[in-house]
């Protein structure tokens, strides 16, 4: 029975690498040719000294972006970073800047070793850590990770931060979502412009954070996506 287990347990992990090369890759980035460059981050080896020190500033920068808003940190998430499209490719990458894997990880592409889509990514992350198994639509999920990472493509500079007007209904599964946001990547620029104008009416961050806290003791999500919200700093 030992050896049967055994075996089929080595076949599950082969299997896992073959078809999820992305979450083997954050299990086990070793594994995948990556090195440690501090604690919780890796890379491809071979990278310049100057290389190295732009990925630690990057990641450096990114959790301070998330912290800051958050408060602290309830996640630690590893990251991976890859420098080459062919590193980014090995542990499970696609087209995307970057992705955070099983909201436990976050994986980096060579367009994506940048303040700003780390911290997206780290925000999701860190948002479920907080949601203890909560749901939220996938709408608010991107559009806070727009607001933390201070994304400038989305994002006004300052005031009404809100580029794109929209109160229509947004996408709330993920793979709604992705279909949304391929056709269209202004879809990010909506979630973030009725996520600030909540957050704006409602308190700030601190109302966030309230939020997100009674969504994880089991309260329902509410109806934010509300007219009256945006027409008051419209």
């Amino acid at each position: 029975m030992g050896m049967v287990t055994a075996v089929l347990l080595t076949a599950a992990v082969a299997l896992t690498a073959i078809a999820f090369p992305s979450v083997a890759a954050t299990a086990c980035p070793g594994c995948y040719g990556l090195e440690r460059l501090q604690p919780g981050v890796y890379a491809e080896p071979g990278l310049a000294p100057a290389e190295r020190r732009h990925v630690a500033e990057v990641v450096e920068q990114a959790n301070k972006r998330v912290r800051d808003f958050f408060g602290g940190r309830a996640s630690t998430p590893d990251i991976l970073v890859c420098l080459s499209d062919d590193c980014y490719r090995r542990i499970g990458g696609g087209r995307e800047r970057g992705i955070a894997v099983l909201n436990r990880s976050v994986m980096l592409s060579p367009r994506g070793v940048d303040p700003v889509i780390a911290s997206h990514e780290l925000t999701h992350v860190e948002l479920h850590a907080r949601l203890d198994g909560a749901k939220v639509p996938q709408w608010f999920d991107e559009g806070l990770a727009v607001l933390v990472s201070d994304d400038p493509r989305y994002l006004a500079p300052a005031g009404d931060r809100c580029l794109l007007d929209s109160r229509r209904a947004l996408p709330a599964t993920l793979g709604d979502w992705l279909r949304a946001a391929s056709a269209d990547p202004r879809v990010y620029a909506e979630a973030a412009c009725q996520v600030s104008r909540w957050a704006a009416t409602n308190g700030g961050k601190e109302a966030v954070l309230t939020l997100i806290e009674r969504l994880s003791t089991g309260q329902a999500f509410p109806d934010i996506q509300m007219p009256a919200a945006a027409a008051t700093t419209g």
